[in-house]
């Protein structure tokens, strides 16, 4: 009779199951825990990367963690931007940390394409890039979108880089280093990956961008497709919810490491929270990345001292150090120096190699040319940007340009004068300079050092601002 018993017991108790199964055979969803770490715009910047491991790797013994960047990882630190392999000691340290994913940023570029091409290939990442296409170049094409797959979740990533340089059809850089590549404007193309989250199966879409912030804003007006944007080029500091859509962005030169902590929940975010960690801070650090650290930063070649600085310049007064240097070791009537050119300013005391190749980074070239000076007011009014200036003074008189030399005597239009300047300016601007110029020996970082090893070595501009851009 016992037996009985049990048998009935067991034939009700799978009826039970089986009846269950059959009425809701969708269990109801359950909660997935992400985090995101981030960093953008870090432009060659290693030295808080032992500090991001050891946060990076301690959050990994407890959740699902993904590590991306937003672009811009090269460009403003010699050792990184002069390293036998430019750019190779970022991608080796970010390759040890174990980031998954990085779209381009524009200063990507910057070290030219057989470059960029070893430093993609050197990547144990992904690369992304929806609106590039790199067409007969030799760069691998990267991805237009990326799934990362940690635990149960699956998360999207679509990148997308600003086109703001050259007749805004390319990134900001030089032109000479994007030639055979083509661009689309990220508001152009971005509608078409609507569906992207459904046709991928992915929990999560997020928009990795380096098109800077109020860019971000508004794709996450446009468009309500994505989950959240984590962004860069603007090197700002954000967290903001526009139009339902979370906008994220870490600051610059790995100062900072963004954190987003994410519940999902039925292919949603439903609850997020989100970091700026001030690495500053922070005081536990990865032993071994440290010593690998060291071992790149023991260059004696960027210790050299080649001059002396009686005070503290802004980037302002470095433009007028700048420009009186192209000027003088140059020797020509006046020049110019583009402001997004000046990458740092000067501290007082000793000037090392590495200060100045701090403030210049990009190893533009320098040229020379001879223009008249309504060619000068035609470019000055037609590049619609602002230049520190020397050997000349610059008014603005209603809608007409003054050009005086220093002793202070307007110069008539037809005045020839010698113009130096670096070669990233001609290119951008071309149609405002002459075809033919002299390409000069020395990049615009080593006429610098030049300039100061063969001079004084003086550098004392205290509340120098001489800087036009015609209104």
């Amino acid at each position: 009779m016992k037996y009985l018993h049990l048998l009935l017991t067991l034939v009700a108790f799978g009826c039970l199951i089986s009846c269950s199964n059959s009425d809701n055979p969708h269990p109801a969803p359950t909660d997935k825990s992400l985090t995101i770490f981030f960093v953008n715009d870090q432009h060659g910047q290693i030295d808080n990367f032992p500090k991001i491991k050891h946060i990076i790797d301690t959050e990994r013994q407890t959740t699902n963690v993904i590590v991306a960047c937003s672009g811009d990882m090269f460009s403003g630190n010699p050792v990184v931007d002069n390293a036998a392999e430019e750019g190779a000691p970022m991608i080796d340290l970010m390759n040890r940390i174990g980031f998954d994913i990085s779209v381009l940023g524009n200063h990507e570029f910057d070290y030219g394409q057989n470059v960029l091409k070893s430093r993609m290939n050197q990547a144990d990442f992904e690369w992304v890039c929806a609106n590039v296409d790199m067409g007969a170049s030799n760069i691998p094409q990267p991805k237009a979108y990326h799934t990362v797959s940690k635990g149960d979740l699956k998360i999207c990533f679509l990148g997308l880089v600003e086109t703001y340089g050259k007749d805004d059809l390319i990134p900001s850089t030089h032109p000479n280093k994007v030639k055979g590549i083509s661009f689309n404007n990220h508001s152009d193309i971005v509608g078409k990956y609507a569906q992207l989250k459904e046709e991928e199966e992915c929990d999560l879409l997020i928009a990795l961008t380096h098109i800077g912030l109020n860019s971000d804003r508004e794709l996450a007006k446009q468009h309500v497709f994505f989950d959240m944007i984590i962004g860069g080029h603007s090197h700002s500091k954000a967290n903001e919810l526009v139009n339902g859509t979370p906008v994220f962005q870490a600051g610059s030169y790995l100062n900072q490491l963004g954190k987003i902590s994410i519940t999902v929940k039925d292919n949603k975010v439903v609850e997020y929270s989100f970091d700026i960690i001030e690495l500053s801070s922070y005081s536990d650090y990865d032993t071994d990345m440290q010593l690998i650290i060291d071992d790149y930063n023991n260059l004696p070649y960027l210790k050299e001292i080649i001059g002396y600085s009686h005070n503290d310049h802004y980037r302002p007064e470095v433009g007028c150090f700048y420009t009186d240097a192209l000027r003088n070791y140059l020797d020509v009537d006046v020049s110019f120096q583009n402001t997004g050119g000046v990458r740092a300013g000067l501290y007082s005391g000793d000037i090392t190699r590495r200060e100045i190749f701090e403030i210049s980074p990009f190893k533009n070239g320098v040229m020379k040319y001879e223009m008249s000076v309504l060619e000068i007011k035609r470019f000055l009014v037609g590049s619609k940007s602002g230049f520190y200036y020397s050997g000349i003074s610059i008014e603005q008189n209603d809608q007409s340009i003054v050009i005086r030399n220093l002793n202070g005597s307007e110069l008539p239009d037809e005045t020839l004068l010698t113009v130096g300047i670096n070669d990233f300016i001609p290119a951008v601007h071309d149609d405002y300079f002459p075809e033919t110029g002299e390409l000069q020996p020395l990049t615009a970082a080593y006429t610098l050092m030049a300039y100061l090893e063969n001079g004084d070595g003086q550098v004392n501009y205290q509340n120098c601002n001489r800087y036009f851009r015609y209104q």
